[in-house]
């Protein structure tokens, strides 16, 4: 009786989800947004900074989470051979993922002629792009030379080779490293109270994130641009629809509307927030709640966070074909499978923070001689794609953790049989 009397007295704000409250932010932030673009500058003066920090505490969040996660998700599987199914599995689907967004962004901007109706000359525009590093200097980058300095400037990709140097270690020390063992379990369980804390913030940062956004780019400067914008959107919409779907049906035969219901809270903020990493946190804790295994999701998750860029290739090979275009520049058949190479090997090295995929797509026109002053064309609705890109980024992540989370747990079902039958047979 307490119970029933005491429900209709809940107020109606605490019955909506954090998703509920995320898509209201996200609205309520383009409505405000597009009656501020007369006050721009008020937007980013008064309400950026709280999106700014909330942005800020998931950044902060996410180098000891990584770091943690990993260690714990190396540690929690007791095999050198299992790490090595785990991350072998990962690896060729994150690659095989990347092919088909980069070819798919490359068949709708040729299709739809995305820079089609625009004529401009190089001297025109300028871009000062920044030094993008070679192969072999991104190979060199990913082993640190110490331990703090990937902590500090927060280089994703040696925090997580210090992860697995530490957690093979661990492993292989055994009983003695007990207490290191124990003591990586639960700063790992503290990051994530800490995260879940961060994350009931996500409405008010979101809003933060959108309304300025919204107010410098308004309908004026988006469009001329429109159509390069609704050709990223197909092109995101036909790599998660087609190609996470069959992931999801064919490889880890499960259900795609599952997925993407509850892929859901991490495609809002990844929309409004723009950064994989930030939205890392939220990717794990939606995985987990899917039935993803944690050792999984501390894996593949950070892993992909840092070197799938699925939505950033699409965007690399639209935009690259968009300049193409626009300066009158025929792109042969040979100039297009080497976009496909480069921005295979870039989305390795493209850090998983709003806006680094400028300098890859520098890197991506150089390899096919594209100018690069065709950036700036880019770069005044660059916010706008990058944040379809990151949303694809993200889904792409779940998506391969879901798919290895079933193998995994298909090829343990099958071993269990056999090990529970062989008393039996004897």
């Amino acid at each position: 009786m307490t119970e029933t009397a005491a429900a209709p007295h809940t107020s109606w704000f605490k019955k909506l989800s954090l998703t509920t409250w995320i898509f209201i932010a996200l609205v309520l932030g383009v409505v405000v947004g597009f009656f501020m673009q007369g006050a721009p500058d008020v937007a980013s003066t008064y309400i950026k900074p709280f999106g700014t920090i909330f942005l800020n505490l998931l950044k902060f969040i996410c180098v000891p989470l990584v770091l943690f996660s990993i260690i714990c998700g190396v540690i929690s599987l007791d095999d050198a051979r299992k790490v090595g199914s785990i991350g072998g599995k990962t690896i060729v689907l994150y690659l095989l993922t990347t092919v088909f967004a980069v070819v798919i962004g490359l068949v709708f901007a040729n299709v739809l002629n995305v820079g089609a109706g625009y004529t401009l000359s190089a001297e025109e525009l300028s871009y000062e792009a920044a030094e993008a590093p070679t192969f072999m200097d991104t190979l060199v980058n990913i082993f640190p030379s110490n331990f703090l300095d990937p902590m500090v400037q927060a280089t994703m990709l040696q925090v997580i080779v210090i992860a697995l140097f530490f957690g093979f270690g661990i492993m292989f020390v055994g009983q003695k490293a007990a207490i290191v063992k124990d003591f990586c379990i639960a700063m790992s369980e503290v990051c994530m109270k800490v995260m879940q804390g961060i994350l009931y913030l996500a409405p008010l940062g979101v809003f933060g994130l959108l309304v300025p956004v919204v107010a410098i780019n308004g309908p004026d400067i988006l469009g001329p641009l429109m159509w390069l914008i609704a050709v990223m959107a197909i092109a995101c919409v036909v790599q998660v629809a087609v190609v996470y779907t069959c992931l999801i049906r064919f490889l880890a035969r499960r259900s795609p509307l599952k997925f993407l219901k509850g892929e859901a809270p991490v495609m809002s903020f990844a929309f409004a927030s723009a950064s994989s990493m930030g939205t890392l946190p939220i990717n794990m804790e939606c995985a987990e709640k899917m039935g993803v295994s944690k050792e999984v999701t501390s894996f593949v998750l950070p892993l992909g966070a840092t070197i799938n860029m699925d939505g950033t290739s699409i965007y690399q090979g639209i935009c690259a074909v968009f300049i193409a275009q626009v300066f009158g520049i025929d792109l042969s058949i040979g100039a297009q499978v080497t976009i496909v190479l480069t921005a295979l090997l870039a989305s390795i090295g493209t850090a998983g923070v709003p806006g680094s995929g400028m300098i890859m797509l520098a890197l991506v026109l150089g390899s096919v001689g594209l100018p690069l002053e065709g950036i700036a064309l880019v770069a005044g609705v660059d916010r706008i794609l990058d944040m379809m890109r990151t949303t694809v980024n993200v889904t792409g992540d779940g998506a391969v953790a879901q798919v290895v989370d079933a193998m995994e747990k298909r090829k343990l079902s099958k071993r269990q049989p056999t090990d529970e039958g062989a008393p039996k047979a004897a």
